[in-house]
């Protein structure tokens, strides 16, 4: 079985990652196909991301799922919350059943140094020491915290949000893993958010969660 990585976070909140090997017929066993995909490997990766849920808690209604206007997946009376993501052959999804949740995997990549004045305001480009880096720190850094705000935005999950000024990630020394301190503000909303991390040469992995 390709589980690649999985975390009883406590009683209510689970995560896991899930490395796809299997065909399409494996994994619509356990969940169905709700939306039309007719790229085979968007297909396998949507399936595989919506297979993590009732593997997390058997009882998750995968059936039920609808989808806003925010193209945010979500449950109508949301038994529980949850969160999905995918990149290459990954597919990763955090549940919980008493707070909001946000997950993002992606594979490190240069691609996200040509974007980087997008997501990051120029005060984390000073901070994090963008430019001072050698070049796989730096794709691995921005690619970190470029998944950082991802799974921040799929935590609001109200959509409409720009992310270097409604989100920032406060410096620090990475790791394998750990943990970071970012700030979220939208309008007169503002909190502090604690995300957790792995991070290797070829892959991020960022998730939180908070009522």
């Amino acid at each position: 079985m390709p589980l690649h990585y999985q975390h009883n976070i406590n009683d209510f909140t689970r995560l896991a990652v899930w490395k796809i090997e299997e065909p399409e017929e494996f994994f619509l066993q356990k969940v169905p196909l709700q939306q039309s995909v007719s790229h085979p490997h968007k297909r396998l990766q949507h399936l595989a991301g919506r297979y993590l849920l009732p593997f997390l808690f058997p009882d998750f209604p995968s059936e039920l799922i609808q989808i806003a206007d925010t193209r945010k997946p979500y449950l109508p009376n949301e038994s529980y919350h949850f969160s999905i993501s995918h990149c290459g052959d990954y597919a990763a999804a955090i549940v919980s059943s008493n707070c909001r949740v946000g997950i993002d995997v992606e594979l490190v990549t240069y691609r996200v140094d040509k974007i980087r004045h997008k997501f990051l305001h120029p005060t984390e480009l000073s901070e994090w020491n963008i430019e001072g880096l050698e070049t796989v720190e730096r794709f691995r850094t921005l690619t970190l915290l470029w998944s950082a705000k991802e799974a921040m935005f799929k935590w609001w999950g109200r959509g409409d949000i720009d992310f270097s000024e409604c989100m920032q990630v406060k410096r620090k020394e990475l790791q394998a893993a750990g943990n970071l301190d970012a700030l979220f503000q939208k309008g007169d909303f503002t909190t502090a958010l604690d995300l957790n991390y792995q991070l290797t040469d070829e892959l991020s992995l960022v998730w939180l969660f908070k009522d």
